[in-house]
C-alpha cells in the first residue's frame, strides 16, 4: 500500500531499500508524489543494486516519459535478460508519457525477470484508474506527500541524527527557511555544509548554517516571528525590512510561515479554553513545535488575544493575495512585509 504520511513513507522506503540491497525486487514500482525526495531515493537505490556493472549494457534501459510511449516500454519490459538474472527498465518523468495508463496492460502480468520502475516527478497517478490499481496488486507504490513547515524541522533533526550529527533546533529552523520543504535541497545543502566543516565535526550550530548555507540568523523569518510573538515592534520592523530586501525573498513563503506561526497561537488559545495541554513539553507536542521554541508561543498567547489572533490570520490572507501580485501598486516585497508587520503589531 502507499504510505499516507512522511513518517510512513520514510519507513516504507527504508525497508524497500534494504530489500533491494539484499537482492529482493518487486516486478513493478510506481514511485510518485509531490515531494520527489523519497521516490528519487528509492529509484536510485534500485538502479544501484539491481544489476552488476557488467550486466547493464544489455539489461538496463533508463528512459524518459517525454521520449517514449507505453508500447515501447512494454516491449522492453517483455524482453528476457541476457546473461543475467533480471533486467531493469526505468521510466523517469513518467508523468510526461501521454500513454502512461496503457502500462496497466503489462502490469497485470509482469515478468518475474523484469524490474519495471515508473518514476513520476512531483506528480501522482490517478488512483481511480487501472495503472494505480494494478500496481497496487502486483507491485509496490510509494506515494511521497509534501511536508509541512513544522514537520520539515523535525525531519531535518532526524536526518542529521541518522548521520551521527546533532543539529541545533535553531540551526534546523534556519536551514528550513533557506530551503523550504524541499527535502532533496536539504540533502544537497547538507552535503555542501559537511564538506566545508572541519573533519570530525559532529555538532552543527546555527552559525555553521548561517556561514555555509547563506542565510542570516539575525534577519530571518523565524527572527521576525519571534519579535512579533513578544510584540517587540522596533526589532520586528527592522527584521522585516532586512528580510524583505534579501535577493531570495518571496512574499508568499513569508506569509505562509507567518500563517503557520499564528495558526499555532490560535490552537494554543483553543487548548487553554478547553483546559488541556499539560506542561510546556506536552503543549509543544500538541502544537507541533520543538519545546526549545515553546516560550515564544507562551509569550504570544499572552500578547495576542483570541480575537486578535483571528484578525491577524485574516490579515495574512489579504497579504497572501497581495504577495502573489494582487493590488500592490508600486510597493516592493520589502514594503509589503514591513506594512504587514506594522499592521500585525497594531492589531
Amino acid at each position: 500500500m502507499a504510505a499516507k504520511s512522511y513518517t510512513e513513507t520514510d519507513r516504507q522506503v527504508r525497508s524497500l531499500i534494504e530489500e533491494v540491497k539484499s537482492g529482493v525486487f518487486k516486478p513493478v514500482y510506481l514511485l510518485m508524489g509531490e515531494e520527489p525526495y523519497y521516490p528519487d531515493l528509492l529509484c536510485q537505490a534500485i538502479i544501484d543494486n539491481c544489476l552488476q556493472d557488467w550486466e547493464k549494457d544489455f539489461n538496463e534501459l533508463i528512459c524518459y516519459g517525454a521520449d517514449v510511449d507505453a508500447d515501447a516500454v512494454i516491449t522492453a519490459a517483455r524482453r528476457f535478460p541476457m546473461m543475467a538474472e533480471r533486467q531493469l527498465v526505468v521510466v523517469k518523468e513518467a508523468q510526461a508519457m501521454k500513454t502512461l495508463e496503457d502500462l496497466a496492460l503489462y502490469c497485470q502480468k509482469p515478468l518475474d525477470s523484469t524490474v519495471l520502475v515508473i518514476l513520476m516527478h512531483g506528480a501522482s497517478a490517478d488512483k481511480r484508474k487501472s495503472l494505480y490499481k494494478t500496481v497496487l496488486k502486483q507491485g509496490v507504490i510509494v506515494e511521497s506527500l509534501p511536508l509541512r513547515d513544522y514537520e520539515t524541522e523535525k525531519w531535518v533533526m532526524t536526518y542529521y541524527s541518522e548521520r551521527g550529527l546533532q543539529i541545533d533546533p535553531e540551526g534546523a529552523r534556519l536551514l528550513v527557511e533557506s530551503t523550504g520543504t524541499d527535502l532533496g535541497r536539504i540533502a544537497v545543502e547538507t552535503e555542501k555544509l559537511l564538506k566545508n566543516l572541519p573533519e570530525g565535526v559532529k555538532s552543527i550550530s546555527p552559525e555553521d548554517i548561517e556561514k555555509n548555507v547563506g542565510i542570516s540568523r539575525q534577519f530571518s523569518i523565524f527572527e521576525l516571528t519571534k519579535a512579533l510573538s513578544f510584540r517587540d515592534a522596533a526589532r520586528a520592523v527592522k527584521v522585516a525590512r532586512n528580510v524583505g530586501e534579501t535577493p531570495k525573498f518571496a512574499m508568499p513563503m513569508a506569509v505562509s510561515m507567518l500563517y503557520t506561526h499564528f495558526n499555532r497561537i490560535l490552537r494554543y488559545h483553543a487548548l487553554l479554553q478547553a483546559g488541556q495541554g499539560g506542561d510546556g513539553a506536552a503543549k509543544a507536542k500538541v502544537l507541533g513545535v520543538n519545546p526549545y521554541f515553546f516560550k515564544e508561543y507562551d509569550a504570544a498567547v499572552k500578547k495576542y488575544s483570541l480575537k486578535q489572533t483571528m484578525r491577524v490570520i485574516s490579515l495574512l490572507n489579504d497579504y497572501d493575495f497581495k504577495g502573489k501580485g494582487g493590488e500592490v501598486g508600486e510597493a516592493t516585497p520589502a514594503d509589503l512585509l514591513v506594512e504587514l508587520t506594522t499592521k500585525i503589531l497594531n492589531i
